[in-house]
């Protein structure tokens, strides 16, 4: 496992040209929690769909994400809900707690090649969030749950669906997630993976299977700083 905030090596992506980010935790720091809207939002509809109570409904939704890679997807497999009425709830949320980040644009823009969102959520919820960080300009395309057919990361087929769609030779990419399960195809696939993880990582809680372990094969670089990350590489 690679030490927290090393340099990133410019050797190391020189033949990238295709730079995929992730969205939630990931173009946006942890600590900023615009994802604990979205959470409680799941967790409502789920409680209103099955006539659950809260805590029931909210474990209940955990295990569908654990177990399929989304809610989402869980809720289509055992219960057959339309996903455009749950992604709608799920994503009706205030982005007033993201503010422009124009370093992190500058740095993204630098970047050799295409630049594109692949995320769980919707193309209108990428949206939003990147317009409310003031980067959304800079990327080529976003990839979504809807693109993805509802299959979620970290299923291959859904990497593979991405990079065919958008003509990404993999072999000359970089993969930024905060989730380490959802670089394992990636790394497959011959891609540069970079793992973002939450500063003071202490001082939140995060699962057991979210977290990168020292045996974790498939991160090369792990940072808390994305912004620096790029700059690093931009300075190059």
């Amino acid at each position: 496992m690679p030490q927290l905030n090393a340099m990133p090596n410019p050797a190391d992506f020189a033949h990238v040209r295709d730079w995929v980010f992730d969205l939630d935790n990931t173009l946006y720091p942890h600590h900023v929690n615009l994802f604990s809207q979205i959470d409680r939002n799941m967790t409502a509809f789920v409680a209103e769909l099955l006539q659950m109570e809260r805590d029931e409904a909210r474990a209940l939704q955990k295990r569908y994400y654990h177990e399929h890679g989304t809610t989402l997807k869980g809720l289509m497999v055992h219960h057959g809900i339309d996903p455009n009425a749950f992604l709608e709830r799920a994503h009706a949320i205030d982005y007033s707690a993201l503010l422009p980040h124009p370093e992190l644009g500058e740095a993204i823009k630098a970047l050799p090649g295409r630049k594109f969102i692949f995320t769980n959520g919707t193309v209108s919820h990428a949206q939003a969030a990147a317009r409310a960080l003031g980067i959304l300009d800079h990327f080529d395309d976003i990839f979504d749950i809807v693109a993805a057919d509802y299959v979620p990361k970290p299923a291959g087929a859904t990497y593979d669906k991405f990079a065919s769609l958008n003509r990404v030779d993999t072999r000359h990419a970089a993969m930024f997630e905060d989730l380490p399960r959802n670089l394992e195809a990636p790394r497959a696939l011959g891609m540069k993976t970079i793992l973002l993880v939450p500063r003071n990582l202490g001082d939140f809680v995060i699962e057991r299977w979210e977290q990168a372990s020292a045996e974790d094969p498939n991160v090369d670089y792990m940072t808390d700083d994305l912004t620096g990350f790029l700059q690093a590489l931009n300075a190059a």
